[in-house]
């Protein structure tokens, strides 16, 4: 596996406003993680991500913002380049609404119509009588028929299940909670991941080891019941137009386009590093030697794990995604993040009072892997002083006496230092990949180093013991790793002399 290229892929945020750190500490910084990892281990890693253009959550967000889509999509996505390069979370290839996007969506679609793929049926949406409007994802609201928390239809923030706009419970608008609403059938283009059940009992039974629970949870709940069709197009103006002859004047629907969307920002990523592809789906195709990776919310599951995989299968000769890496919600100050309530931190934001390193630390050591977790800047301060900033200054204060001297490093260091290499292994490694993991073996270590006084008879082990930590810490400490000249993390210590060199300190975060 290690010798196969990553492509590392985040879905695109809703182009209706900046990152907060709930999207960082989940998919985001993750995705970044990882593919620093692969690269320090001399494997080829690309990064894929870019902003979600045409779903209708722009529309509402315009509209309570008293802007229009347009100028609202175009300045997210600016806000979202600036945020991720704040943090420094290197994108390799940045999909939005471009010309080749759309082709990769109309080719993508249109092959799957022209097999027979897509079936014509009558669905119920809810229909405002007073506009004439179709409602479904932001423009209605209602409870969720699986777990009845109230939301939007499409999918469920709560629960991860997908939500037929028909199926929501006490359906009400909302662009309008007091106008009138009633169940209208349109019949729709819909793709139906149930017929390719057997395929995907397989698939995700070969994958279960490496799912987190919830996730493990989500697909047992789907497959204990037929999956159910999920739309193609819907009827409505705001997306890509459906070229179907069955349904004139549809959309693609928004969550439809996963698929031909990491095909792109994997196409992107690939030429921005100097590749010449012969096709833009090529580093999918089978035989090519990709190895596939979504980091993503809980709640991308169906529209990704299970229909983009049905649909890899329906059309046939491609890859199929290796590993779902999911998160919880990450909220602040126990609750929501919510930029309508303006409860959020945006972290372009953060990142100009608080040294980045320090921010992708905390978010890494508290990232909603497992469970819900929660933000406070009280809680950063605290955390990134005693486990990080202290430590690591009076670490590179001991290194200072022994700046510019070649020390030997002993038969005993190089064993502690390769079981420091495995438990990093473990933690940035796809199969089992956790962050918060890998900021706990950080912050461990270096209080290990911490409480070390060297002498001159271990001077040389512990230089070269930092000097590992530091290699290993170098995906998520990105600036202070700056130091090394050679950033490479190593499959085993090897090394029998080290010449230290002076390391930078680390400022702490200012009291807020």
């Amino acid at each position: 596996m290690a010798g196969e290229r990553l492509v590392v892929l985040s879905p695109a945020p809703t182009a209706n406003g900046d990152l907060h750190l709930g999207h960082l500490a989940g998919p985001f910084l993750a995705a970044d993680v990882c593919r620093r990892y692969a690269e320090a281990t001399g494997r080829e890693a690309l990064f894929g991500t870019g902003m979600h253009f045409t779903q209708n959550y722009i529309v509402t967000a315009a509209r309570r913002l008293g802007v229009t889509p347009e100028g609202l999509r175009e300045e997210s996505a600016a806000q979202v380049a600036e945020t991720l390069a704040a943090l420094a979370v290197r994108v390799d290839g940045f999909a939005c609404l471009e010309d080749r996007f759309v082709k990769m969506v109309l080719r993508f679609h249109e092959r799957l119509h022209a097999l027979g793929k897509l079936k014509l049926r009558a669905v119920k949406f809810p229909y405002s009588t007073r506009s004439g409007q179709y409602l479904m994802d932001a423009y209605v609201r209602g409870g969720c028929p699986f777990c009845l928390a109230d939301g939007n239809s499409g999918l469920c923030e709560s629960c991860g299940h997908p939500i037929e706009p028909g199926e929501l419970l006490s359906p009400r608008s909302a662009l309008d909670p007091d106008e009138p609403v009633e169940l209208r059938e349109a019949e729709i283009l819909v793709f139906s991941p149930e017929e390719y059940r057997a395929e995907l009992t397989e698939f995700f039974a070969a994958r279960r080891a490496g799912m987190r629970p919830h996730m493990a949870q989500l697909i047992d709940e789907m497959l204990a019941r037929p999956l159910p069709d999920f739309p193609v197009t819907q009827p409505g103006s705001f997306g890509i137009p459906a070229p179907f002859p069955e349904t004139p004047g549809q959309v693609f629907y928004a969550h439809m386009e996963g698929m031909p969307w990491s095909m792109c920002t994997t196409a992107l990523a690939a030429e921005r590093r100097g590749a010449v592809l012969a096709a833009d789906d090529e580093l999918w195709a089978a035989g090519s030697g990709t190895q596939v990776v979504y980091f993503m919310g809980l709640d991308a599951t169906y529209p990704f794990a299970v229909v983009g995989t049905a649909m890899l299968l329906a059309l046939g000769g491609y890859v199929l995604p290796d590993r779902f890496v999911t998160n919880d919600f990450y909220e602040l100050a126990n609750d929501k993040f919510s930029t309508s309530r303006a409860h959020v931190v945006s972290g372009r934001e953060l990142a100009g009072e608080v040294p980045r390193d320090l921010i992708r630390f905390h978010l890494a050591s508290t990232s909603p892997e497992f469970q819900r977790t929660d933000f406070t800047r009280g809680a950063l301060e605290r955390v990134t002083e005693t486990r990080l900033v202290g430590p690591w200054n009076r670490v590179a204060e001991k290194v200072d006496a022994w700046v510019g001297r070649e020390l030997p490093v002993s038969e005993r260091s190089r064993a502690a230092a390769g079981r420091v290499l495995e438990r990093f292994a473990a933690a940035y490694g796809v199969d089992g990949f956790s962050m918060t993991a890998a900021a706990f073996t950080l912050a461990e270590q270096l209080g290990r180093l911490d409480g070390w006084e060297p002498g001159e008879h271990d001077a040389g082990d512990f230089c070269h013991e930092v000097d590992v930590l530091l290699r290993c810490a170098g995906p998520i400490l990105v600036d202070l790793a700056e130091a090394l000249p050679d950033r490479t993390i190593p499959a085993r210590a090897a090394a029998t002399t080290v010449t230290p060199r002076r390391l930078p300190r680390l400022d702490g975060a200012v009291p807020s």
